[in-house]
């Protein structure tokens, strides 16, 4: 059976959906199996798609030195629902903005830790348009979050 990634995202301007595409882009590499990688819009994501994945990614843009709303309602509709069964889950995350994600990371980190997920990967913070060098980071990202599921090693 193959482990499930969840990538939750709010990906309004072109920057964060260029990331997003990225992420997607690593978590899918073909040389990755075992692996159902899921993309849901943060205001869309449920209840049962946290609680029926195996690990997860984070996606935001650091709106005034927060995480965006809609990745905020998400996380106020799942935390105490989801919260004694996800401890432990692996998550990565990517934050975009035009100066400042410090904030943004840190309240996304403050959330996940008190829903006990384990974080895999180093947080990922893009200042203004996603470039090469920005993609390929991406691209390892959501690789990485996969390889972990598929090899079990979250």
């Amino acid at each position: 059976m193959a482990a499930t990634l969840l990538v939750v995202h709010h990906t309004p301007s072109p920057g964060t959906r260029d990331a997003l595409e990225a992420v997607l882009e690593g978590a899918r590499d073909p040389d990755i199996e075992g692996v159902e990688v899921r993309s849901v819009a943060a205001l869309a994501a449920t209840i049962p798609d946290m609680l029926g994945a195996d690990g997860y990614l984070f996606g935001t843009p650091a709106n005034f030195g927060y995480m965006s709303g809609a990745l905020k309602h998400f996380f106020d509709t799942v935390y105490y629902p989801c919260l004694d069964d996800v401890a432990g889950r692996p998550f990565g995350m990517w934050v975009h903005g035009n100066q400042d994600t410090a904030g943004a990371v840190s309240s996304v980190q403050k959330i996940t830790k008190g829903l006990g997920l384990k974080q895999v990967a180093a947080p990922l913070e893009i200042y203004g348009m996603p470039g090469k060098e920005h993609r390929e980071q991406c691209y390892e990202l959501g690789a990485t979050v996969a390889v972990m599921l598929a090899e079990g090693m979250a």
